[in-house]
């Protein structure tokens, strides 16, 4: 018989050693939080469900500041310490054992600041609430977790914020928000498998529209007051553009789709599942076009590492072209050979197929990804890529992917040996030969 040991302090990811946890594998968050946007205070509990993948002496969860007031295992009192972003718990579990976590917490959220991926990233707090977007390690920051992609869960919210501010999260609403004494609970449910990075608590005074697309996908649209022009465009965009999607990449795989549009000047949009957010501007449809087909691609298949961004950032971008394409405003090539053309040496010396841990978001891993995918298409036509794509988000539906399984699927879907062309576009240090259609 096995003794216990302590689960690893990181999943296994050498580009993000430190982030997420090994020895579990969580499946359930319940988030229980209130926030204070005067005195910048959240507080509140976590309560995680997990199943031990060892016999447990110990694990470890992802969370950066706060004081932890008490851990409970089971419900019984459990010993814990904290190091750096790392709370460790101390416990006696068995291997494949269901268990369930309480950290009850409090504190001011402290985000990531002048990162290299992305300057300010994770529970960042503003006039009127709070600007949440957590890629690639931020959920430390507002709620202990297992935060890496590679460990995806449900989740539960349940946030009180005053009187008069919205609280905004991933999934649905359950049931119309209650005031009580000057306080304000909204309760949201994900009941699909979200990474820790697509989590959010995004707070503030926000105007909202609720309704469905064309489709029939329910749709949430809030925007900030400074950008209330931009709600019924962001309502209209989001709905048409999800259900072209479903046409193009397959069914829609989330309860609802939308976005919010916030006044914290982030300078970025992120993909938040179900609401993507997007910080200080006003979309235009290109941008929302690749944010919502990251619900496909990011969101419903996740990678299992950090290396594979591209399989997320690459998709997307060529989602972009196809946008365009359909809209009439440009095909995917002439969005291509403005791309090959307009390239920099710069993203020909960075293979997107292996993305560095200190630049993320490379315009490669955008712009030289999207083309990868746009190179494929025409090496195998049309006949093939379409289905390909759409067989690829099917079989992974809510999973995590590696390239390696995409260059698996797309060979084996095209009947053709493709090493060279995805080793050409995703892992060589040089400008590949223009390719030309399929004959």
């Amino acid at each position: 018989m096995s003794a216990a040991t302590a689960g690893s302090t990181g999943i296994g990811d050498p580009y993000f050693p430190g982030d997420g946890n090994g020895g579990y594998d969580a499946t359930h968050y319940g988030l229980a939080l209130a926030y204070d946007p005067k005195s910048r205070q959240l507080g509140g509990t976590a309560t995680i469900d997990a199943k031990a993948t060892q016999d447990l002496s110990q694990f470890n969860l992802d969370l950066s500041g706060f004081t932890v007031r008490s851990v409970t295992v089971n419900g019984a009192p459990a010993e814990f310490s904290r190091k750096g972003s790392e709370l460790t718990v101390r416990t006696d579990l068995k291997d494949k054992a269901a268990f369930k976590v309480e950290v009850a917490y409090a504190g001011t959220p402290q985000p990531v600041r002048e990162s290299s991926n992305l300057g300010s990233y994770g529970f960042i707090p503003t006039p009127d609430g709070s600007f949440v977007t957590c890629e690639p390690n931020g959920a430390k920051t507002w709620f202990p977790s297992n935060d890496h992609p590679a460990d995806k869960a449900t989740f539960d919210f349940t946030l009180t914020v005053p009187e008069g501010v919205t609280a905004i999260a991933n999934g649905e609403l359950a049931g119309q928000p209650k005031t009580t004494n000057g306080k304000t609970t909204f309760i949201w449910r994900e009941k699909h498998p979200m990474t820790t990075y697509l989590a959010t608590m995004t707070t503030g005074k926000f105007q909202v529209r609720t309704g469905t697309s064309p489709g029939g996908i329910p749709v949430y649209a809030a925007a900030d007051p400074r950008f209330r022009t931009s709600l019924n465009s962001l309502y209209d965009q989001s709905g048409k553009i999800t259900d072209y999607w479903a046409t193009v990449f397959g069914p829609y795989p989330f309860g609802s789709t939308g976005g919010v549009v916030d006044d914290f000047a982030a300078g970025y949009a992120l993909e938040n599942q179900t609401k993507p957010i997007y910080g200080g501007f006003e979309p235009d449809e290109g941008i929302i076009a690749h944010e919502l087909a990251h619900q496909w691609f990011g969101n419903s298949l996740s990678i299992t590492r950090w290396k594979d961004l591209w399989l997320n950032e690459g998709f997307a971008t060529y989602a972009e072209w196809l946008w365009s394409e359909h809209r009439g405003q440009g095909t995917a090539q002439q969005q291509f050979n403005d791309a090959y053309a307009g390239a920099t040496d710069a993203i020909w010396k960075y293979p997107p197929g292996e993305t560095r841990p200190n630049d993320l978001f490379n315009a490669s891993v955008y712009t030289r990804g999207g083309m990868a995918l746009h190179a494929l298409r025409l090496e195998i036509g049309d006949g093939k890529f379409f289905p390909l794509i759409k067989k690829w988000a099917a079989d992974h539906r809510y999973g995590n992917v590696t390239t390696e399984q995409f260059i698996e699927l797309a060979e084996k879907t095209s009947g053709k040996q493709l090493d060279d062309l995805f080793d050409a576009w995703l892992f060589k240090q040089r400008k590949p030969a223009k390719p030309t259609s399929v004959s």
